[in-house]
Order: structure tokens, then sequence, then C-alpha cells
């Protein structure tokens, strides 16, 4: 899915070059459930970007299920944005004015999908994720835990093979995170691959790899044993 052989960032503050991520090898299978941990400053949510397609490395090799991405220009790593990879964010990024099911049909307009299968497919993504009683419900009108439950169903929309999750539980509760994990959980058992930037690290221990990022160098990588079966969603 993820192969990174040398990756470099390098930022220009002024005139001097600050060096981020300073030769990141990297590979992560098709169907992982994969934590990355490190401290403030350690290149963690720099390479998440990278392999968002949101950032460019400055030199190295990245290719994503099976594409060389180094050489693409602008517009095609925007279609594979849209149409490959998912992404949660910490910050729920909800249109305020837009119910759960038009906050989750928007993704589906920039990819060009039609009015009545955006419509599905968003009601199709609120009822994986528990929310099939709340399709017209403003974010106002949600609690935490099930705002970010509308932006997992906005990540799946256009039905990615990958899913990025930047501290997708900091602005939640313990028991709201609980929630959150076991449907990402879920979600990895029916086959999509998932990347998780975390500080936490039971977060990090219920993946089934932990990468450690200190100084823009991978410092150790941990394998878990087998993610156990989540518990069901519950709907209210």
């Amino acid at each position: 899915m993820i192969f990174m052989e040398a990756i470099t960032k390098q930022y220009l503050l002024g005139e001097v070059r600050v060096p981020v991520l300073k030769g990141i090898n990297l590979c992560i299978k098709e169907g992982e459930y994969v934590a990355i941990m490190g401290a403030s400053g350690s290149g963690k949510s720099t390479l998440m970007n990278i392999i968002g397609c949101l950032d460019r490395p400055t030199t190295g090799q990245y290719a994503l299920e099976g594409r060389n991405l180094m050489n693409l220009d602008n517009d095609e790593l925007a279609y594979i944005r849209n149409y490959r990879i998912g992404f949660i964010f910490q910050q729920f990024n909800l249109l305020p004015r837009s119910t759960a099911l038009e906050n989750v049909m928007l993704p589906m307009i920039y990819s060009h999908v039609p009015k009545l299968k955006r419509r599905q497919r968003a009601i199709d993504a609120l009822t994986q994720v528990g929310l099939a009683n709340y399709l017209n419900n403003r974010p106002s009108q949600l609690s935490g835990g099930q705002q970010q439950r509308v932006a997992v169903a906005r990540a799946l929309a256009n039905r990615p093979a990958l899913v990025l999750a930047d501290e997708p539980t900091g602005a939640l509760d313990s028991e709201t995170s609980q929630e959150l994990m076991n449907l990402l959980t879920q979600l990895n058992q029916q086959g999509i691959t998932i990347v998780i930037v975390t500080h936490d690290l039971d977060i990090a221990n219920q993946t089934q790899r932990i990468i450690r990022l200190q100084d823009g160098l991978i410092i150790s990588e941990t394998v878990l044993e087998k993610v156990s079966q989540s518990k069901p969603i519950v709907t209210n």
C-alpha cells in the first residue's frame, strides 16, 4: 500500500533550510492498522501530510498502491487524494450550517459523483457509523463523538483504500475516544488500511503496529498482537 524510501523534507525559513524528515524508510501493507507516534516536532504530521499527498517530499521515493507519486502534477495528486484516501482530523471541520448528510455528500461533489448516488452513498456511510437517525441534524445538534462519526463517514464517502487519521481522539473524552477506536477497528477489519497519528499510547496500542519518530527519523517499530474484535456500534 505505502512504500517510502529515503524520504526527506526541508522547509525554507528565510535563507535557512530546516530539515524535518531526514531519511524515512517505511512500508505499510494493504489492510494494516498502524499508529505513528512522536513528540511535537518529531516530523509525524509532516510524514502524514506526505503520505496523504497534501505535501511533497524534498527527496526520496514514494509509491502508493504500486504507483510512483514523485513525478505527478498537482491535479494528479488531487485525484489520488479524492478517490483513494480518506482524512479524519482532530477538529471535525464540518460545515456548521449543513446537515450531517450534506457534510458527507460534499467530497463526492468534487469527485463528480451523480447527485442521487451521492445521497445514497452518504446515507450508507452514516448508517455504517451508527448515525442513520441523525441524517438531518446539523453539527450543533450533535455531540462531539457524533460529529467525529460524521467526519469518519465523510472520509469513507469516496470509498477510499486508505484512511489517515490525525489525532482523531484529541478533542474527545475517554469514553467517546474508545467508541471511535472501536469504529476504526471495525473499518480495518473490513479491509481498509488505516494510519493514525497520535501521542496517546493507549490509542496506539489498539493498532497492529506502532512506528515512533524522533527528530525526523524512525527510531523504532513495534508489532502488536492482532487487534481484538471491536464491540458493535451502538446507535441512539
